[in-house]
């Protein structure tokens, strides 16, 4: 047993009645279960928290992350199935102090989900250090537990690699915006302050150095293992024929898997055909096919991605990939996929019946970079849009449209939202796609289906948008669309071709 200190309590303003508020417990996300009986005055709440200290144990009988929360007139006590789960119980300890006071009785709580993830993308525009341990913040409060870090694609290499220093210093230059934009990217240092970061929060990181396409910035740097690629998608891919880009990507590989002490390494795997076509004319990868009796270039792709798959299984790590992977022949043993091609429901399937460990984040209505509400203009569209609505209905009103039933999701690790950054080339335009979609996304992972209610979670949010005003939070404002007016779109000095995931 141990006692934590929780000074934010102390400094708490707490309600004096002795009657329980009526309605839900005022935390996102919602708990499984709540057996409460009043609401402590303000003495009484100092004096169960003892100015802020409070009793924390283990039990390994109870989920792993799972807690319970037992507030009492003068002890509160919470019991972890593991440290995250007394992470989690000192969360909804700190929203239910700072949203109205504490209440009597006890709160069981458990997550739906074990991969409860949100995914930043820094190639097309860099956030810093600041503004990723802002958002891993945001995160922690919501039990959120996966950082997904798109470090590397076509405009900007954004991790040092210590053996290979023309990355950062050729392949770090530009952003989607404005290609001459100086070199900007995460030192080892940073990377390493980073994960220890989200590590004291319960969130692992895990990387994506993607391959064999998305590949200009780092061809930019090293064109010798450049692959080619298409007249719209120039330098896309590395060479599959080559041994020598086995070796390098091998060593980029060992080096990543040093710096991220999380299970996963993603290597991405997607929308290779966009510049693959080089291949057919390159002496290399014709030799490689004749070698091999590879007959498409879909077979050159699955031999690769094996390759680079076994590399990441030789350096500890279980390879990740999006779904496109599955297209190539690997095989589900270990591996997590993506699930991010909404219009592909068939992907989802075969994932499921082939036993892939399987993360959705389909574009609807999980791809942060599509616009929440019909009057913005700056952002994705595809057949409509992601609004709150969507991604807090997510999954359980699209079974019918994937012709699957909750019982065939067992494979499901669980869900993820997608920020691609082609236009949130600001913080306040991060933040206006990010918020308030996050704090649903965080009801979804977390709250069982038969515990989830729009309407409770429109109520329980006013304390959190006043929250975001007061922290300067530049959110979208569903109640009132001109409250935080849509910030601009970034003006492209030179645009590129587009490389939107779809």
């Amino acid at each position: 047993m141990k006692r934590l200190l929780i000074p934010l309590i102390a400094a708490t303003a707490l309600g004096c009645s002795q009657k329980a508020p009526e309605g839900p417990l005022p935390v996102i996300p919602a708990p499984q279960e709540t057996n409460l009986t009043g609401l402590l005055s303000r003495v009484d709440a100092r004096k169960a928290l003892r100015d802020g200290e409070i009793e924390c144990k283990t039990d390994q009988a109870l989920p792993p992350e799972g807690y319970l929360l037992e507030v009492e007139r003068n002890h509160v006590r919470i019991v972890g199935g593991s440290d995250a789960g007394i992470f989690y119980g000192i969360q909804t300890l700190l929203q239910e102090a700072e949203n109205g006071g504490l209440r009597c009785g006890t709160v069981t709580d458990w997550p739906r989900y074990t991969w409860r993830g949100f995914m930043l993308d820094e190639a097309r525009h860099f956030s810093g250090k600041e503004r990723v341990k802002g958002i891993l913040d945001q995160m922690a409060r919501l039990k959120l537990n996966r950082f997904h870090w798109h470090l590397t694609d076509a405009q900007g290499w954004r991790i040092q690699i210590e053996g290979w220093p023309l990355l950062t210093e050729v392949g770090a230059v530009g952003t989607h915006s404005d290609p001459e934009a100086p070199a900007a990217f995460y030192t080892q240092e940073d990377i390493r302050e980073i994960v220890a970061y989200a590590a004291e929060r319960h969130i692992v990181v895990v990387p994506e150095i993607d391959m064999p396409g998305h590949a200009a910035a780092a061809n930019r740097a090293y064109p010798a293992f450049n692959g080619g690629g298409s007249p719209t998608q120039p330098d896309f891919t590395f060479n599959p024929g080559k041994e020598e880009t086995y070796a390098y990507l091998g060593s980029i590989l060992r080096e990543v898997a040093g710096l991220f002490p999380g299970p996963w390494l993603h290597i991405g795997g997607d929308e290779v055909n966009y510049g693959s076509e080089a291949w057919l004319s390159d002496p290399d990868v014709r030799a490689l096919m004749r070698r091999e009796r590879l007959r498409t270039l879909k077979e050159v792709e699955g031999y690769f991605l094996h390759r680079m798959a076994d590399t990441v299984r030789a350096v500890g790590k279980i390879p990740a990939g999006w779904d496109d992977v599955m297209d190539t022949g690997m095989g589900p043993a270990g591996e997590v996929v993506d699930w991010w091609r909404h219009d592909r429901p068939d992907k989802l399937r075969r994932a499921m019946s082939e036993g892939f460990n399987t993360v959705l984040c389909p574009r609807k209505p999980l791809y942060f970079d599509f616009v929440q509400d019909d009057s913005h203009t700056v952002g994705r569209k595809w057949d409509g849009f992601c609004p709150l609505e969507d991604v807090y209905a997510f999954p359980d009103a699209w079974y019918g449209t994937w012709e699957l039933k909750e019982g065939d999701m067992a494979t499901v690790l669980g869900i993820q939202a997608n920020l691609w950054s082609e236009l949130t080339h600001t913080p306040e335009r991060v933040d206006f796609m990010v918020f308030p979609r996050l704090m649903a996304l965080a009801e979804s992972a977390w709250t069982l289906p038969e515990n989830k209610d729009y309407g409770s979670f429109s109520k329980r949010m006013e304390a959190e948008y006043k929250r975001m005003d007061d922290l300067g939070i530049n959110y979208f404002d569903d109640r009132d669309v001109q409250r935080h007016p849509e910030p601009a779109g970034p003006e492209i000095k030179q645009r590129k071709p587009q490389d939107w995931k779809d």
